[in-house]
C-alpha cells in the first residue's frame, strides 16, 4: 500500500470521525426555554382608524427535532400583546390582550458548524386569545366586540444558534381576520432568545 493510499484512508477516517463527534454534540431532539419581545399591529382597513405598532412580550418552551441540516421546531408561548389605535379626532389608545401561541416551523441550516448554525425557517402559528381587554373607548369596543379568539398566522424568518443559545428574528401575518366586524389581519415583527436545556 503506497503513501497516497494510506494518506487517503487517514483523511477519510478523520472526516468520518469528525462527523460522528459533531453528531454527538448536536442531539437529534433538543428541548429548551425561550422569551422575547414583539412589535404588533392590527393592520385594519378602516379609513377613520390609524393603527400603529406596539410592544409585546412572550415566554415559553420549545422543542426541535434535527434531521441533519433540516429541522422541525414546535413551541408553546404565553404572549402579552399590544396594538395602538388612533380614531380620527380622538387620542391614541392601546389595545391589550393575552394569548397562547403554538408555532410549528420547518427550517434549514444553510451554515452548520460545530458551535454555530445560521438558519432560515417558515411555518404556521395557532393563536388563541385568553382575554380581550381591548380598549377603554366605547367606539372601538363596539367595533371589535366579536373578537375572534382563534387565529392562524404565517411565520418566517432567520435564526442563529451559538452553542446552546438560539436567537430568532421573525415576521408574522394573520391568515384570517381578528374580528367579524371589520377586516384586520394582524402582523408582527419579533425577536426571541432561547436556551436549549438538553
Amino acid at each position: 500500500m503506497n503513501r497516497k493510499t494510506i494518506l487517503s484512508c487517514v483523511v477519510l477516517f478523520a472526516m468520518m470521525l469528525s462527523k460522528m463527534v459533531f453528531a454527538q454534540e448536536q442531539p437529534r431532539i433538543q428541548i429548551g426555554i425561550k422569551g422575547g419581545s414583539s412589535l404588533n399591529k392590527l393592520n385594519t382597513e378602516l379609513a377613520d382608524l390609524d393603527d400603529k405598532y406596539a410592544l409585546g412580550l412572550h415566554l415559553g418552551g420549545m422543542a426541535r427535532v434535527n434531521f441533519g441540516s433540516a429541522y422541525i421546531q414546535g413551541e408553546a408561548l404565553f404572549s402579552k400583546r399590544k396594538a395602538a389605535l388612533k380614531p380620527q379626532g380622538q387620542t391614541e389608545t392601546k389595545l391589550k390582550w393575552n394569548a397562547i401561541d403554538i408555532p410549528v416551523m420547518v427550517g434549514y441550516k444553510f451554515i452548520q458548524q460545530q458551535d454555530m448554525n445560521l438558519r432560515v425557517f417558515a411555518g404556521a402559528v395557532y393563536n388563541y386569545t385568553l382575554n380581550d381587554n381591548l380598549s377603554p373607548l366605547k367606539a372601538i369596543k363596539e367595533g371589535v366586540k366579536h373578537f375572534d379568539k382563534s387565529n392562524i398566522q404565517f411565520t418566517g424568518g432567520l435564526g442563529v444558534d451559538i452553542q446552546k443559545f438560539s436567537i430568532d428574528f421573525r415576521y408574522e401575518r394573520g391568515f384570517s381576520d381578528l374580528s367579524n366586524s371589520f377586516k384586520s389581519k394582524p402582523q408582527a415583527f419579533s425577536i426571541g432568545v432561547g436556551y436549549f436545556l438538553f
